[in-house]
């Protein structure tokens, strides 16, 4: 029997995946926050073989408003149509790769199980990894071959919380903020119009969860870490500057056996666009 990855899966267990005839989708979900079209250019000129789009802003983030933040989730009936057209049906592994760090590939990580989708998985290292094991790169842009219909959404996915359910539980919770630090103590801001973090929120990097190879750190130093840092995984909000990083420490924790952490999608975009809410600094 395959077996099923639900968060890592390193260069060779891809390549021995793929050449062992299974159903598996992949998905390339390059991304510049500061030029979009960045990642579209990069799949073009080489991506895994097979690979399908996952595109941040057109894939993976619905509608904004001006007051839901820079990514705000599309509804959950619309991504599990998304899902489907990528040809995603219960059972089928999902391995999904970018090459920044997984900064990208976590956010569709986490949104296939939030939707339900247990057997997806991160390519630890990206697509430079599959390359130094000597995998293969296309050119050119892949057609999916939809599933018959949209993915059928599974109740008990990943959990969220919304803003004003945050601000009134900020004294219970464990609010783990995956940002730079100077954008945390909000020293600068590049993306979003109030400089500043949540009061109580604690600071955790999503690149700390990287060794110097760009890999994840083992799961017993991650979870060391993060025992450290926060309170038991199910009081503990995870939060960003959209709801995309925040994922990466979502990932983190699950790799390294601490389940229950609850994602807060609009997160610092979402919750500095409301004057009312309060900000804290340093």
């Amino acid at each position: 029997m395959t077996p099923l990855f639900e968060t890592l899966i390193d260069a060779v267990d891809l390549r021995s995946l793929l050449s062992s005839g299974a159903a598996v989708v992949v998905l390339d979900s390059g991304f510049d926050l500061f030029d979009p079209a960045a990642g579209d250019r990069a799949y073009a000129a080489g991506h895994l073989p097979g690979a399908l789009r996952a595109d941040l802003d057109r894939d993976l983030s619905g509608a904004k408003t001006g007051r839901n933040g820079r990514h705000p989730l599309p509804a959950r009936e619309l991504f599990a149509v998304t899902a489907g057209r990528w040809g995603i049906a219960p059972g089928v592994q999902v391995v999904v790769y970018d090459d920044q760090g997984a900064s990208f590939a976590a956010r569709a990580w986490w949104m296939l199980r939030w939707i339900g989708h247990r057997a997806v998985a991160v390519l630890d290292g990206g697509r430079g990894a599959w390359v130094a094991a000597g995998g293969p790169l296309e050119t050119g842009v892949v057609e999916p071959r939809p599933a018959a219909r949209p993915y059928p959404i599974a109740d008990g996915g990943a959990p969220t919380i919304d803003a004003d359910a945050l601000q009134s539980a900020l004294h219970r919770l464990c609010i783990v903020d995956a940002r730079a630090g100077e954008r945390f103590r909000g020293e600068v801001e590049p993306l979003d119009p109030v400089a500043g973090h949540i009061p109580g929120a604690r600071h955790r990097f999503f690149r700390d969860n990287l060794a110097a190879d760009g890999r994840f750190k083992p799961a017993v130093v991650l979870r060391a870490e993060f025992e450290a840092l926060a309170v038991p995984a199910d009081r503990v909000v995870h939060q960003c500057g959209s709801g995309v990083t925040a994922c990466h420490n979502l990932l983190a924790m699950e790799h390294a056996g601490l389940a229950g952490s609850v994602l807060y999608p609009g997160s610092w975009s979402e919750w500095c666009a409301d004057p009312a809410r309060p900000v804290a600094r340093g």
